[in-house]
């Protein structure tokens, strides 16, 4: 591990005399990838950095042992012998975690796809309630989304609902939201008070480039068909509406949410790339899983994660044995302490499968 990291510090090191080059500064480029490059090593050089620290101060306050008389000042540097050597595990611990390997999707913006599941119009219903508390979530982060299809069922809930989430480090917080979430609940429509259980379906992927995912052109029908819905505005008037058919995996898009038929043409292919960077994504998974006995889930849109209980205000968060009694923060959008337990779980389960390697 130490040599490794010393072979960072060097690389960061070049990297930082490259970039006060007057040459290097020229080329934008260039200049760019360096900055990227040192922003993401930083964190590690400035870790590594503390530990080497530390390691001195151990050394320093030993030898000082070794040769002081005063007794007072025997006991300072027995203090701070002791401080050091607790802080120095921890910092081993924290390079460890800095030393696994990035997900290169994770400061991706990510769309979400919301589907109700079993439970007819109450799944509906849950499913509007999961795009509300996401919202929250995505204001609380300063994050924005953009609508990009929705079907209703005409009592305020959705079938399906499609959306972007934009901002800082999106996917590296929402990937482990994919999956079942299944809600507990006595629905208003039920006379005898009996609690029903209901589904919803929640896939989270990560926005494609055209960089990541190249789409031949002669592998997609595209038609365009006036929109449906409430309409206003001349939406449902023309032919604005967009549906992409993908032939070699049988995708089918359909965008309406815009005015413009190009506006919506745009949506739909920056949904068509980025479904099939998911199959992508879910095939690496595959092959991870195989390998590994210890994996956080992050895609598998049949797994059941999470039960949303509101006679007891429970949240169970069945990949990590993880329940809260705080239900109504949860559907307000706080989910900070579901999220930050399971990136946690996924760190310690990669870091045990570095070791096994």
């Amino acid at each position: 591990m130490f040599d490794r990291l010393d072979d960072i510090l060097i690389r960061y090191q070049q990297i930082m005399e490259e970039l006060n080059d007057p040459d290097v500064v020229n080329d934008q480029k260039h200049f760019r990838k360096l900055m990227k490059e040192q922003s993401d090593l930083q964190p590690l050089v400035e870790k590594y950095t503390e530990y080497k620290n530390t390691k001195q101060t151990i050394e320093d306050s030993l030898e000082m042992l070794e040769v002081e008389d005063d007794e007072e000042m025997k006991e300072m540097l027995k203090e701070e012998l002791s401080e050091a050597k607790s802080n120095i595990a921890k910092i081993e611990q924290e390079l460890k975690v800095l030393l696994i390997p990035k997900d290169p999707m994770d400061e991706k913006n990510v769309i979400v796809e919301i589907r109700a599941g079993a439970g007819g119009d109450e799944a509906a219903l849950f499913a509007a309630e999961l795009f509300r508390m996401y919202s929250k979530y995505a204001e609380s982060k300063r994050w924005k989304i953009e609508m990009m299809d929705v079907s209703e069922n005409g009592i305020g809930g959705f079938k399906e609902c499609v959306f972007m989430v934009s901002g800082d480090h999106v996917y590296s917080r929402m990937k482990f939201e994919s999956g079942v979430h299944r809600v507990q609940r006595v629905p208003e429509t039920e006379s005898g008070g009996r609690i029903h259980t209901s589904t919803v379906t929640v896939a989270i992927m990560p926005e494609a480039e055209e960089v990541d995912v190249e789409i031949d052109m002669n592998d997609v029908r595209i038609d365009v068909m006036r929109a449906s819905g409430n309409g206003g505005q001349c939406v449902n008037t023309t032919d604005s509406a967009v549906r992409l058919t993908h032939n070699p995996t049988g995708i089918v898009i359909y965008s309406q949410t815009e005015k413009s038929q190009l506006q919506n043409k745009e949506k739909a292919f920056r949904l068509l790339r980025s479904k099939l960077l998911e199959i992508e994504i879910e095939k690496k998974h595959a092959e991870e899983a195989a390998l590994r006995k210890n994996q956080v889930g992050t895609g598998d849109r049949s797994e059941k994660i999470r039960t949303y209980n509101f006679p007891q205000g429970r949240c169970t968060e069945h990949r990590i044995k993880l329940t809260l009694y705080r239900l109504g923060d949860i559907m307000n959008g706080d989910l900070d302490e579901i999220i930050d337990s399971l990136i946690a779980a996924d760190q310690a389960a990669k870091l045990a499968n570095m070791e096994d390697e």
